[in-house]
């Protein structure tokens, strides 16, 4: 899968990109990652579910859609001409809701690919999450890419000990490319009235204080495999998306910085063609992966 530049958005933080069609032209995106798609649709966890935190947010949303039939007969028909590639990000509870989803998804002529969350929980193994060992990783995988036949990109958990040893399970079992990171396991205490801020106590943590993190991860799966690597985790500038670029990412998502400006994605596509040009280079290419 080409992309136009290497500028997409994260799953979760840009809708169906239908939303954001009033603030930017969606045709100048490398890529529109739609929000995470179950086999059933799914409610999603009681409210509140969003807290902001001094450097970025945290949310425990839990997936809520209409799920994958109802993005083929109604979303579809509204993204298929958008004029950049629309991925959906697909999520499940058992590698079997996984492989049926995706297939799903296989059968809509124009969405090239998808992204796989596997930091969903594992109802079968109380609630862990498929991500964080290399054999449920690759369950997941396996199961998806029997009934998938496009671009597979597998989204990756930060909350591991070993975050390259995941990427070359999946990278085994037949992925075309990892994304990283997901989000941070998180907390925050409404101290007045001593209750968490998030009506499940935790959630995903994303924005500017991920970033080094992030940065760190991608760092060590482009060594570690030999696939494309996806960045994201905090960015909200051009010169956040160079320094994932230059530690091996081939492209990168925007997420958390959309709620703060919906036309950041220009600017950042924007920004980093005044930096290659400032700098001399002719593409993008020349700066991918010169940090080793």
């Amino acid at each position: 899968m080409v992309l136009k530049n290497p500028v997409m958005t994260a799953s979760g933080t840009f809708g169906y990109g239908l939303e954001f069609a009033d603030f930017i032209d969606l045709s100048q995106l490398g890529g529109i990652i739609v929000k995470g798609t179950t086999l059933h649709p799914r409610e999603g966890n009681a409210y509140p579910r969003m807290a902001e935190t001094s450097m970025g947010m945290l949310n425990c949303v839990g997936l809520q859609n209409k799920g994958v039939d109802y993005f083929c007969s109604h979303i579809y028909p509204q993204v298929k001409d958008l004029g950049t590639h629309v991925i959906v990000n697909v999520s499940g509870s058992s590698p079997d809701d996984y492989a049926e989803c995706a297939a799903r998804v296989d059968a809509l002529e124009h969405i090239p690919a998808i992204e796989l969350n596997i930091s969903c929980p594992n109802v079968r193994q109380g609630g862990m999450a498929f991500g964080v060992t290399a054999s449920g990783a690759a369950s997941v995988v396996r199961a998806v890419r029997e009934r998938y036949h496009k671009t597979l990109i597998v989204k990756l958990s930060p909350n591991v000990t070993d975050i390259a040893e995941i990427a070359r399970a999946c990278e085994a079992e037949g992925a075309d490319s990892v994304s990283l990171i997901n989000t941070l396991m998180g907390m925050a205490v409404d101290i007045e009235n001593r209750v968490p801020l998030l009506s499940i106590g935790t959630g995903g943590l994303s924005g500017p204080a991920v970033m080094p993190v992030a940065l760190r991860m991608v760092w060590q799966v482009a060594k570690a495999v030999k696939i494309p690597v996806i960045g994201l985790g905090g960015i909200s500038t051009a010169e956040d998306a160079i320094a994932f670029l230059m530690v091996g990412a081939t492209a990168i998502e925007v997420g958390t910085a959309n709620f703060i400006d919906p036309a950041v994605t220009m600017k950042i596509r924007d920004g980093l063609d005044s930096w290659l040009d400032r700098h001399g280079c002719a593409s993008v290419q020349e700066i991918i992966g010169v940090i080793k």
